[in-house]
């Protein structure tokens, strides 16, 4: 396990920064391992995740929210409708687009990646910290809340 020194002062934002996306992008590494494997890449999993929690969306409002090219998305719509967990239905606005939504089988999936997060996550911090540990990462969810949000 690699352990980081804390900066000198501990709050030069580029130290704080670089740290941050460490171990932010360690995180995320570590919670994918313990998800049941899906056989979904990244991008499936974000796209999935996405439609289940904003709704409903077209091929081009996801290729633009995701940061892809539509061509692209439609080849990752195409493999998760592939898989059964997405379908398309015509879009009620425009005939000559369809929307995409998540199917039951899509949110059993995305219900045990999360489950197997939580419980991962959930165990680590009852079996790894005290009380007072945990209310410093429960303080600090609060900033980094703040910090999505610029």
């Amino acid at each position: 396990m690699v352990h980081m020194s804390a900066p000198s002062d501990g709050s030069a934002p580029e130290q704080v920064a670089a740290d941050l996306s460490n171990v932010v992008r360690r995180l995320v590494r570590r919670l994918r391992g313990v998800t049941p494997a899906t056989g979904l890449s990244p991008s499936q999993r974000s796209v999935l995740a996405r439609l289940d929690h904003a709704g409903p969306a077209t091929t081009a409002v996801l290729a633009r929210e995701e940061l892809v090219r539509p061509q692209s998305m439609r080849l990752t719509v195409g493999a998760l409708e592939d898989m059964g967990l997405v379908e398309r239905a015509p879009d009620p606005d425009d005939g000559r687009q369809s929307v995409v939504s998540v199917t039951d089988q899509g949110h059993r999936t995305l219900t045990e990646m999360r489950a197997a997060k939580h419980d991962w996550l959930s165990t680590a911090l009852a079996d790894g910290f005290d009380p007072a540990e945990r209310r410093q990462l429960a303080d600090a969810i609060v900033l980094l809340e703040r910090l999505v949000q610029k």
